[in-house]
């Protein structure tokens, strides 16, 4: 999940970029309008952050350029909190506004909310594929290849998250925030191994040269494979 991150101030954005790559997002920096528009332009960005008053213009401007050309979230990050610029800001499309200084945490939550808007929700379709596995939401059922895999509903959960993200490198805590239990019992650390490793042996069998999941380092997990 990559972030562009717009800020002028040094010290917040270099806080920003520690945080937020500590969650496993990818983050680039930029420091004005310019450098913006530029990035913009040679890569794809997931979610954008960025601060009102830049030296060479306003995030205002940053935003209208996003908004025209992309469909991607933007957090408006500013010390500006008077209601006539939170207005125009919402007005422009961005889809949330937080007043500096503000938590890393409730900026992270508030970042996953606004993805939500965009990223594709698979249990809308009735048929999602991910290489040879293919998940059958309308029935929720479970095929490697043309042979039923019977997974629990845990189990099953834990799939849909890594389908919903596929490509993207998860942490543990994003992985635990996808399988969070509706009756308000959660899965720990320790039993969330416990389920990856179920997964795996389900999906992958005997065969060491497939990995549906992969460990990243350091990381957490992303599923592999290839992605129709």
């Amino acid at each position: 999940m990559k972030v562009l991150v717009v800020e002028d101030d040094k010290t917040i954005a270099d806080g920003l970029h520690y945080s937020l790559t500590s969650e496993g997002y990818e983050v680039l920096i930029c420091e004005n309008k310019q450098m913006a528009l530029e990035t913009i332009r040679l890569q794809r960005i997931d979610i954008y952050l960025l601060d009102l008053t830049l030296p060479d213009g306003s995030g205002y401007e940053v935003c209208e350029y996003i908004k025209d050309n992309q469909e991607a979230p933007v957090i408006f990050l500013t010390a500006c909190d008077d209601e006539i610029n939170v207005v125009r800001g919402l007005d422009m499309g961005a889809d949330d506004y937080i007043t500096k200084p503000f938590r890393i945490r409730e900026l992270i939550s508030r970042m996953k909310s606004a993805l939500k808007h965009y990223t594709k929700v698979y249990a809308s379709h009735d048929v999602v594929k991910v290489g040879n596995i293919i998940v059958n939401t309308k029935q929720a059922k479970v095929y490697k290849g043309t042979e039923e895999v019977v997974l629990t509903a845990l189990e099953y959960r834990l799939l849909l998250t890594f389908m919903n993200n596929k490509g993207q490198v998860l942490t543990r805590n994003q992985l635990l925030e996808g399988i969070w239990d509706v009756d308000g019992s959660f899965i720990n650390d320790n039993t969330l191994s416990v389920y990856i490793k179920r997964l795996r042996d389900k999906l992958e069998g005997s065969n060491q040269n497939t990995k549906v999941i992969e460990t990243v380092r350091g990381l957490g997990y992303r599923m592999g494979g290839s992605h129709d």
